[in-house]
Parts: structure tokens; C-alpha cells; sequence
């Protein structure tokens, strides 16, 4: 135990101690308001769905205390109580080269971590969300989409790591700013991707039909200016009962997608306004201000790392007892987070503007009183409650709560 060790267990303790502390927040408030529904929604909300989004909010949040206990039990194993130290010493026993061995251990952690946490996967998907009627998943679906991440994440995530270890062995001092261009081009590379080769291998998209909902959303993609690859419809349905829209994409391969479940609950002009909420994300950059902000963080950290690389008292101080490239980064990748808490109230305020500005370029291009009649149909039917703790949804919700965002767009239709 070293000096740093002592500075980590202090932040690891007030990291985890504010994420519980907002939590049982967000519980007791919503216990405390669930025998009411707000009277901004007095008339649009039955008591039942109110109650039902309060019970449903308070065990998910509850299965997220557990989530985090053993996330924190499993950060302390790794560190201090020597599992990356293990690991490392295992694959090294091999008659491998040193970036295979350290492939190996780097994955193998990542694969027991995943595997620790499928249980609660597994009771949110097959307790919870059935519970409330939302999971439309089988057994098979679910081991099917486990696996496929799993696969996916082995043949495209460890060429990219292997990339990276072997640049943190050869470049020299700089290799830290290498590593983050090779890092950002990917992850760009992937957002072009994903609409046609990665999504479509877990769901099906299929052209929307032409219809009355077509030419309303041609219409407004022609009186915003924008253009797409498409307008498609996503089998939500088959895996669960939520519903959603979203753009995907980047340049001349992005995507327009809702969710089958969406368009079934939704009419055509709620479907229009909200469409125009996802259009006003692009329309004011703040598609391209997340791009730059996560390209900058992520610029900062490597650049820490290239500092702390050196430093013996890094990995001495989190348990690790050989010093390696592939150690620290795996090391900074585990431990950054309890030093970084801090930024996410940050991050939850910027995305939150940016919806307040979406909201306001929706009701500029469609109708106002459909949005807000569309929103009140998402919170109800995707049970989210109307009633957060005002602190835990300024540290957690990247969306207004659902009282100030409505008031918001009554204030900007007056």
C-alpha cells in the first residue's frame, strides 16, 4: 500500500457512496409520490400507469444498487486484491509472445466480468421486464444476442486492442496521441458501419411502406433540408414491448429507424414530431459536439496514461505487481471511472440542453401539442416515471424529467 492507494480507496469510497446515496434519492422520492400523478398530467395519465412506472422505476433501481455492489467488489478483487496481477501471471506461464499473453489476460478478465454480470442481466430481462409486460424475449433470443456481442466484441474489439498494445510497445513517448487517432478513426469507422452491417445481424429493418406516414415524413425531411438512406422499421417487438426512434450513422450512410412498437402507438403526427426532435439533433451539431467532446475526453486520458505509464507507484498502488503497457491500460480502463464521477452531472446538463434545443426545433417544423401528446404516450407506455429525484435526474438523466421538459415546450408554443 502506497500513498495512491490511499488517494484511490478515498474516491473509490465517495464515487460509490454518491451513486447509493442518489439512488436511495430516486427510490424513496418516487415511493413518496407514487399514490399521485402530477397535475401537469392529471388528465392525460391514469393513476395505475403512474404506480406501475413508480414500482417499476423503484426495482430497477434496486437491481442497479446490487449491480453496483458487485461492480464495486469486482473492481477491488482486480486491483488490490490481485486479479489483474493473476491473470497476467497465468497467460504468461505459456510459451506465447508477450502481446498474445497480454491479449489473453486482458480479454479473459473482460469475459469473467461479463460472465459475473449476466445473472443480473438475466433478472432484469426475465423478472422485471416480464413482470411489467416488456419482455417479448425468449431464452434462445437472449443466449443468441449474448453470444453474437460476445463474437462481435472478439473479432473486431481484439485486433483493435492488439493495434494498440503493440503501438504503446513501439512508437515511444508519443504513443498515446497515435493511439487515440487510431482509436477515434475506428470509432467513426464503426458509426458509418453500423446501420448496414452491424445492426442488421441483431435485428430486421425493413423499408418503411408507402403510406400517409411516408410522404408526412418525407415532407418534413424535405422542409428540414435533410437526407437519409432510408426510413426503416426495426423489429423491437421481439425482444421487447419499449418503444423508440433514433438516427444512426454518419455522411451518406445514415439511417431513419423507429421501432415497430413505436409506429404501432403512436399516430402518424406524434410520429412526425418526434422524428423532428431526432432531426433537430442533427440540425443544431449536436451530433458532431458529442463527436468532439468524447474526442477530446478521450484525447485527455490517453494523454494521463502516457503520464502514469512510468510510474511505479501506479501499478504498486492498485495491486499490480509487474509493471506492463498492457497492465496500465487496463488498469486506467477499470479505475478511471471512480476519478471521473464527477464529470457525469457535467455530461447529463450538456445533453440535456441539447434536448431542450431538439425540442424546440421539433415544434418549429411540426405540431407542438403532438409532441407533447406523443411524449406523454412514451412515458406511459415505456413505464418512466413522472416523478425522479430532482438531484438523481441532474446526475443520471441525459432527458429533462418529463414535467419540465412538457412545460418547456408549452412555454416555447405560447
Amino acid at each position: 500500500m502506497n500513498t495512491f492507494t490511499i488517494i484511490f480507496l478515498v474516491a473509490f469510497a465517495i464515487s460509490y457512496a454518491i451513486q447509493f446515496w442518489l439512488s436511495n434519492r430516486q427510490k424513496d422520492y418516487v415511493q413518496t409520490h407514487r399514490d399521485q400523478v402530477p397535475g401537469a398530467f392529471s388528465e392525460s395519465v391514469a393513476l395505475s400507469a403512474h404506480q406501475k412506472a413508480a414500482d417499476y422505476t423503484v426495482e430497477k433501481g434496486k437491481l442497479g444498487e446490487l449491480d453496483g455492489i458487485i461492480g464495486a467488489v469486482m473492481l477491488l478483487v482486480l486491483t488490490l486484491g490481485g486479479g489483474i496481477s493473476l491473470a497476467f501471471e497465468f497467460w504468461n506461464q505459456f510459451d506465447f509472445s508477450p502481446l498474445t499473453s497480454s491479449l489473453a489476460a486482458i480479454a479473459s478478465i473482460f469475459l469473467v466480468m461479463s460472465l459475473i454480470e449476466l445473472p443480473t442481466s438475466i433478472y432484469q430481462t426475465f423478472v422485471i421486464e416480464e413482470k411489467y409486460g416488456f419482455n417479448k424475449s425468449t431464452v434462445n433470443q437472449f443466449i443468441k444476442d449474448h453470444v453474437l456481442a460476445l463474437v462481435l466484441t472478439a473479432v473486431i474489439g481484439l485486433p483493435l486492442l492488439a493495434l494498440i498494445l503493440w503501438i504503446m510497445d513501439s512508437i515511444g513517448d508519443l504513443w498515446w496521441l497515435y493511439a487515440w487517432a487510431i482509436l477515434i478513426s475506428f470509432s467513426l469507422l464503426m458509426s458509418w458501419l453500423f446501420p448496414t452491417v452491424i445492426a442488421p445481424l441483431f435485428n430486421q429493418f425493413t423499408p418503411m411502406e408507402d403510406g400517409s406516414l411516408k410522404e408526412r415524413i418525407q415532407s418534413l425531411l424535405q422542409r428540414c433540408g435533410f437526407s437519409s438512406n432510408g426510413i426503416f422499421i426495426m423489429d423491437g417487438s421481439r425482444r421487447s414491448g419499449h418503444g423508440n426512434a433514433y438516427f444512426t450513422g454518419l455522411g451518406n450512410n445514415k439511417r431513419i429507424v423507429f421501432y415497430d412498437t413505436l409506429v404501432e402507438s403512436l399516430e402518424d403526427e406524434e410520429l412526425e414530431a418526434v422524428l423532428a426532435h431526432e432531426l433537430g439533433h442533427f440540425k443544431c451539431k449536436h451530433v458532431v459536439k458529442m463527436l468532439v467532446a468524447s474526442a477530446v475526453m478521450t484525447l485527455i486520458s490517453f494523454a494521463i496514461l502516457g503520464w502514469l505509464i512510468d510510474k511505479e507507484w501506479f501499478y504498486s498502488g492498485l495491486g499490480v505487481s509487474e509493471q506492463s503497457n498492457a497492465a496500465a491500460l487496463l488498469l486506467f480502463t477499470l479505475v478511471s471511472p471512480v476519478f471521473t464521477i464527477f464529470m457525469q452531472p457535467i455530461s447529463a446538463f450538456f445533453q440535456r440542453k441539447f434536448e431542450f434545443e431538439a425540442d424546440e426545433f421539433a415544434i418549429n417544423n411540426a405540431r407542438g401539442d403532438k409532441m407533447i401528446s406523443g411524449l406523454v404516450k412514451l412515458y406511459e407506455e415505456n413505464a418512466s416515471t413522472l416523478t425522479p429525484d430532482p438531484l438523481y435526474s441532474a446526475f443520471h438523466y441525459s432527458h429533462p424529467p418529463a414535467a419540465i421538459r412538457i412545460a418547456h415546450i408549452e412555454s416555447k408554443m405560447s
